[in-house]
This record gives structure tokens, sequence and C-alpha cells, in this order.
């Protein structure tokens, strides 16, 4: 009778008998839904409102409701209710395989009007940051850039994810602050002497270099399938799991000499790690994750032929030649040449810089136990 009504014209009796029946049977949205629509064709947005927001009481998900309160939101110009309803919207489309053409035509509505309201966001952002930004620090003004992305959605949040060691607690920064590694500079000034010493190498009848990814027979197929076993992205170690690699070392004596100077992380057989990687041309190295979030990483770019590109959680960056930089390698990180020649970096390891000196001793100790615990000979009966 009500919908009747409806059709008929008599919106009043419409809402009056529709309003009767949501209250004879609460739990069905369907009659909130009738009921929503006959508040809007009296024009009556508060009501309105009410009746779509007991539909989504009874089911988050429902996806006409969600439509009706971003419509409603979007013609009042509420527009931070619009935007997340709009967005709620999407997010529910995106579980619906097949669009008819007035659902695709509401998605693009959505899309175009939720971008646009992050646009406006952005500019907004940009002017009301833009003093501060130019009179910040390099890490302050970082940080707060990568805080606005969040905030647009442009980046997302990455998490350390460690394959081995993990030390909670330690903050998950992705590129860290130079202010932390005042030595870069001294290693920065050796780009010319290591970059020397490697081209040598490389010029040889035998550089020596072996693939980074070696993996055991019958290991399952997984994301480093690829480059097992593979010289496109090759390494040439000087130390490895701790142990000075002496050969190596004799090709590349300079090189050795300073990198013995370095404040590197070191754990009886485990760490440092000090090598050449050679990445060749058109190869990528895919996402993944490192071992242990107590050490950094540091690379020195040796030979970038342009078009390479590295990615730490939501930050890419350019290598350069002689400029270094440290990075957390238990956040997501990908690398790319996409040049015609090969890319060459020196790689080394040193200790977390939010770690202090009294961890660093408990670390050490507790591999030290770890170690003790499990001897390489039979146990006794």
């Amino acid at each position: 009778m009500g919908l009747d009504a409806l059709e008929a014209g008599e919106i009043e009796q419409a809402v009056q008998l529709l309003a009767a029946a949501a209250a004879a049977d609460p739990s069905e949205p369907a009659l909130w839904m009738n009921l929503a629509k006959a508040h809007r064709t009296a024009a009556d947005d508060e009501c309105e409102r009410a009746a779509l927001e007991k539909v989504l009481e009874i089911d988050q998900l429902h996806l006409m409701a969600r439509l009706r309160l971003a419509e409603l939101h979007e013609r009042r110009s509420e527009l931070g209710a619009a935007t997340d309803h709009w967005a709620m919207f999407l997010g529910v489309c995106g579980n619906i395989p097949n669009h008819t053409p007035e659902l695709a035509a509401m998605v693009r509505h959505a899309r175009q009007f939720v971008e646009a309201r992050r646009q406006a966001l952005a500019g907004a952002l940009e002017a009301g940051l833009g003093e501060a930004l130019a009179s910040a620090s390099e890490r302050d003004r970082r940080r707060a850039t990568a805080a606005a992305d969040f905030m647009l959605g442009k980046r997302k949040a990455y998490a350390s994810q460690c394959h081995g060691f993990f030390y909670p607690f330690l903050p998950a920064d992705e590129f860290f602050d130079r202010g932390h590694f005042p030595w870069l500079k001294t290693l920065e000034a050796a780009t010319d002497v290591i970059r020397e010493e490697l081209e040598a190498i490389l010029a040889s009848p035998d550089p020596g270099l072996s693939p980074y990814i070696e993996m055991p027979p019958g290991t399952p197929e997984n994301l480093w399938s690829d480059l097992d076993k593979s010289a496109n992205w090759s390494a040439l170690h000087l130390w490895r799991d701790g142990s000075r690699i002496d050969e190596v070392c004799k090709r590349a004596p300079r090189t050795a000499e300073f990198v013995e100077s370095l404040p590197l992380a070191r754990i009886p057989g485990r760490a440092p790690a000090v090598f050449f990687s050679i990445l060749k041309a058109g190869k990528r190295i895919p996402p993944h994750t490192g071992v242990t979030n107590i050490r950094t990483i540091i690379h020195l770019p040796l030979i970038v032929p342009g078009k390479c590109g590295f990615r730490v959680g939501g930050e890419v960056r350019e290598w350069r030649e002689g400029e270094a930089f440290a990075f957390d390698d238990t956040i997501e990180h990908e690398a790319w040449n996409d040049s015609g020649e090969d890319r060459a970096l020196l790689i080394l390891d040193c200790w977390n810089p939010y770690l202090s000196g009294d961890e660093l001793q408990m670390i050490l100790r507790m591999f030290a136990i770890s170690e003790a615990e499990r001897p390489d000979r039979p146990l006794r009966g």
C-alpha cells in the first residue's frame, strides 16, 4: 500500500504506511530502503538519512544504502561524509565480479568524486605545509611528506618482516637518516678508488663473480626461482658471513683496507657481508625482505648507467654514483636496471642505529649462547 501510494504521488500517506511497515519488521533492510525512498521524494533529508542508517545498522555492506547515503551527502555539499561513503561504496563494489551498466556508471562517478577530493586535499596540504616543509630539516621534511602521502592514499605502511632474527620495538625506517652514519662521507670519498679496483676485476679474464641466489636442489618454486644460479644478479664477496675472503681482498686491496676501518656489524659466523653487486642490463630483483632488523644495509653506487631504480617500502630512489644511502632491508624492497648496461654497487652492513651499546652486547651474547647450544658434534648418551 505504501509503495502504491508513493507511485500515485501521495507522498504523506506513503511515508506513514512505509514507516508502519518498517516498525512492524525492523530487521528487514528492504522496508527501510522503501521508507528512505519516500523521504527522498519528499525532500526530507534528515529522515532519509535516518532510514538509510537503519539499513547500515542491519548490514554494513548494503550497497544501495551506501550509495544513497553518498548521494545524499554529496547533494548537501557535506564533502567529508560524501567522500567517506563513496570510498566505502567503492570498497563494497570491489567484491562484485560483474557490474551492470548502471552500477558501472555509479562506480565511475564515485572514483571521480573521491579523486577530486584527494586532489583538493593534496593542494590544501601543499599550500598549508609549503612554508614549514621548506624550513624543515631533511629528515623532518621526508617524514612529514611521507605522512601526507599516506593521508592521501599515495603510500601504504610497510612493517619490518624478518626471515631470521627479529629485535622488537625498533623503528621501521625505510631509509635511515644520514645523520646516524657520519662516516658515509668518508665512504663516498673513496668511490673512485673502489670503482677503479672493481673495473680492473671486471676486465680480467676471470672476475670471479658468482650468482647471488643459489638455492639447494629440490627447493620449491618461489620468488627467487628466476634468479637461481643466474648471472643476472651476481656478487663478488670480500667478506661473507663475517669471514674475510683473502683471495678477493688481494684483488681489491685498497677497498679491503678501507672497509676494515668502517664500523661494520660484526657477529662471528654471521656478519659483516661486504660485496660487489652486479645487476645485468634489463634485469630486476623482485620485491623481498631480509633476514634481521639489527643491521643496516649500505649501498655505495659505483657504476650506474641510468634507468636504474630502487624502492624500499613506499619510497623510490635512483642510485647516483658516489652517493651512499642506508636502509632497512627487512622492509619490502626491490631493484631494477632498465638500461642497456650492467649496474654495480658496493654493499656492506653495519648495526641498526637505534640499538644501544648495551643492546649490541646482549645481542652478541644471544648469538654466542645460541651457537653453543647447537654444537656440530654428536651428543653423547
